[in-house]
Parts: C-alpha cells; structure tokens; sequence
C-alpha cells in the first residue's frame, strides 16, 4: 500500500509510550493510566511506531488518516502548563505561566 497521507504524533511525558502490534492493526499507548489503552486502527489506515515516543499514521484517505490521529491524540491531549501529552509533531503548544508565589 502506498501511503499518500502522513500524520506524525509526538508522545512527550515521563514513561509515555506507544507500540504497534498485529501489522500495525492495533496501538498500544502506556499514558501513565493503570492500565493500556488499547486502539484498533481501521482499516484504511496503518500504524507505524518509528521510536516508542513517535507515532506515524499513514493511508490513502486524508479524513480517515486525520481522523483517527485526532482520537488517538485526544486520550491524553496535550497540557498547557507542563507540555505533556500526544501532540501532532508541526503543533506549538503555547505554555501557561502557573501560580505565582505571593509574598
């Protein structure tokens, strides 16, 4: 299958992980819950784990490629004061000063 479509997801936090199983059928995410989120990829789309912190989905359909990294960002959405979470890799996320100390 030739991929025209690639969206590239980034996973940043301490001990965050992904891992495709079953040629690329299933994507495993460790998020820091107790257990494994389990994802089953449709089938117009596969899933690549280039390093267990990078996600990249791939397929002949746009809306179905986005579409599906749009639910898998959305388990763990990136946060604005520490910058953890999954995120597309071209996203900016624009970090928010946090309680200010009064004296």
């Amino acid at each position: 299958m030739e991929a025209k479509f690639l969206r590239f997801l980034k996973i940043v936090g301490v001990g965050y992980k992904a891992r495709a199983e079953a040629e690329g059928r299933l994507l495993y995410l460790k998020l820091g819950y107790v257990h494994d989120v389990e994802l089953t990829v449709p089938s117009a789309v596969r899933i690549f784990c280039l390093k267990n912190n990078v996600v990249c989905c791939c397929g002949l359909d746009k809306h179905r490629v986005h579409q599906f990294a749009a639910s898998v960002r959305s388990r763990k959405p990136p946060d604005p004061f520490k910058g953890k979470g999954i995120m597309c890799a071209d996203e900016v996320i624009k970090k928010k000063v946090g309680k200010k100390k009064s004296k």
